[in-house]
């Protein structure tokens, strides 16, 4: 009995010897001290062992993190460099198609924005004559008679005309001592707001009577750009929605139709043209008939330069708009193409070509080449025959509307 005894605990201290032995060799064979050091538990780690050694490639990323430090191994690239790795998230096609759409749009009206004349821009020569009189006013302490000479002296040398400047300054003589007026700068912005009022009489808009072909004649004296005008305003109109139909009505001037079918291709509008030297009120009949056949908006006229002093010329003019005149045909407009750079003597034509057709407006060309800027107060004030559009430079895109509040803060700016 003693015997079995005794062999019985050998066999236990021969196996305890042995599980302490293989815990030396694999210290890790143990569950809880693993999980405790795996989870920041308070049981120190071996020296030489590292923490974790799960390999980077098998770590999500994007999910929550354990609280424990991952350090980098050698060779691996940056974490930013890893994030760059990441695949991304596709963005959503109607995000995208709705945000180029509104770059597009965006680019598009700074093109546009881009493109359009301003009259602070083109006037500068206009502007330049009457900024020494303005500096010149503007640094006197008081309202004097000198202060009154110089203004008198600015606008006829910016040919508004001896008529209307004495009317223009009486009437702000009678304001100045209404309101008491003592300042030389309260006396320029009472002086811009009457030139603004003054040019704000009048219908500027282009007539247009929907149901039937409208004719909008254009005349005018020789080299004022009847025709150049001609094919801008047709770009606009179409741009409009309206389609256009163009007569080639200068039938005297060699290689004039030749010049209106330049624009016209340039527009892709309709031409009619007839024989060199023939009746041009012809031209403008056949274009009229053609417009009606083919449901056409409007038929922009050309006609022959001609002198305002030579009555036959006058009166044949007369003949091309009563020939214009007749069903199916109906004349809207009758606007008078003037070069600002003539001055007064613009004027004089537009008194003989009112009396022979009836003008409704004007179109005043190269206002940006020319100091003399005030003619388009004279117009409308002697005359009262609106500026509707004005010529600020060559390109296709620089006649535009008339604009009495630009024009006069463009003058004094």
């Amino acid at each position: 009995m003693d015997v079995v005894i005794l062999v019985v605990a050998l066999v236990i201290l021969i196996a305890s010897v042995v599980g302490i032995i293989d815990a030396r060799r694999n210290p890790w064979s143990v569950e809880e001290p693993a999980a405790a050091a795996r989870t920041g538990g308070d049981e120190l780690l071996p020296p030489g062992q590292v923490e974790d050694e799960t390999p980077l490639d098998d770590v999500k990323l994007n999910e929550p993190s354990s609280g424990v430090a991952l350090a980098p191994r050698p060779g691996d690239p940056p974490p930013a460099e890893r994030a760059a790795e990441a695949p991304e998230a596709e963005p959503d096609p109607a995000t995208v198609a709705e945000i180029e759409e509104a770059l597009a749009h965006a680019v598009e009206v700074e093109q546009q924005e881009g493109l359009k004349p301003r009259f602070r821009d083109r006037l500068a020569k206009a502007r330049s004559l009457l900024a020494g009189y303005v500096s010149s006013v503007l640094s006197r302490s008081e309202i004097d008679e000198e202060t009154w000479d110089e203004l008198e002296e600015a606008l006829i040398r910016a040919d508004v005309g001896v008529k209307t400047t004495t009317t223009l300054l009486e009437k702000l003589r009678a304001e100045v001592a209404e309101k008491q007026i003592t300042e030389p700068e309260a006396l320029l912005a009472q002086l811009k707001g009457d030139l603004k009022a003054r040019l704000a009489v009048g219908d500027r808009s282009l007539h247009y009577e929907p149901g039937a072909p409208n004719v909008w004649l254009f005349v005018g004296v020789n080299g004022v750009g009847k025709t150049t005008t001609i094919g801008k305003l047709a770009k606009i109109q179409q741009a409009d929605g309206r389609s256009v139909v163009m007569a080639a009505g200068d039938t005297f001037r060699a290689a004039a139709a030749e010049q209106l079918g330049v624009w016209a291709q340039r527009v892709d509008a309709e031409l009619v043209q007839g024989a060199e030297g023939g009746d041009p009120s012809s031209v403008i009949f056949d274009a009229v008939q053609q417009a009606a056949a083919r449901h056409t908006d409007l038929v922009l006229a050309d006609t022959a330069g001609r002198l305002h002093t030579k009555v036959n010329l006058m009166e044949q003019l007369r003949k091309v708009r009563r020939v214009a005149e007749k069903p199916p045909g109906r004349v809207t407009e009758v606007l008078l193409v003037l070069d600002a750079t003539t001055g007064q003597n613009g004027l004089n034509q537009a008194q003989v070509f009112t009396e022979a057709v009836e003008v409704t407006g004007v179109v005043l060309t190269k206002l940006d080449g020319s100091a003399r800027g005030g003619i388009v107060l004279a117009i409308q004030g002697e005359l009262g025959i609106p500026v509707k559009l004005v010529g600020l430079g060559e390109t296709v895109d620089d006649l535009i509307p008339f604009d009495p509040d630009e024009f006069v803060e463009a003058l004094f700016s």
